[in-house]
């Protein structure tokens, strides 16, 4: 797929992949930060099918670890469902979580939020449909670097269960 990275890059993401020997290819772009959408920024500047490019987002539910929170990462071209996150990890409801409570538990900040290398190993539900893509693209850490990797690499790196958790996409 392109290079390994070596030395265990810049972000606790890269770190967290390249510990782990997951394949992965930094793609970094300019950030502009009056961009209305940061995924689809990503998507426009790396010129890949906003599709494969996911947001990685915080809810909050009323399951009893980690203060209730999971993380659901959806396409860019969507919206989480959360009625479908709620029941894809066994809770009655989920709603979006407090960003500064996000960043404090994540160590990243919103807008760079990435699925992997997240201070608190959280629940994390990835919507099946990155699995019909070769790679997909989640942020790495920073606003303005993706991450390109295999979806089957991102749910084991991340302990992710997969389901359909996207709605509009």
């Amino acid at each position: 797929m392109g290079k390994r990275a070596k030395g265990g890059g810049a972000t606790p993401a890269t770190k967290a992949l390249a510990a782990a020997g997951v394949e992965f290819v930094e793609r970094a772009y300019d950030h502009d930060p009056r961009a209305e959408s940061y995924g689809m920024e990503a998507a426009e500047a790396l010129e890949v099918a906003p599709a494969r490019v996911f947001k990685t987002l915080l809810a909050q539910t009323d399951l009893p670890r980690d203060h209730g929170l999971v993380v659901g990462v959806v396409p860019v071209t969507g919206q989480l469902d959360l009625k479908a996150l709620a029941a894809a990890v066994g809770a009655k409801k989920a709603s979006m979580a407090d960003p500064a409570l996000a960043e404090k538990t994540t160590g990243y900040v919103v807008g760079g939020i990435s699925p992997i290398g997240q201070k608190r190993s959280l629940t994390t539900v990835l919507d099946e449909s990155a699995l019909t893509h070769d790679t997909v693209f989640v942020s790495g850490g920073r606003r303005g670097l993706d991450l390109e990797l295999a979806p089957g690499d991102l749910v084991d790196v991340t302990g992710a269960i997969t389901a359909a958790i996207a709605k509009g996409a």
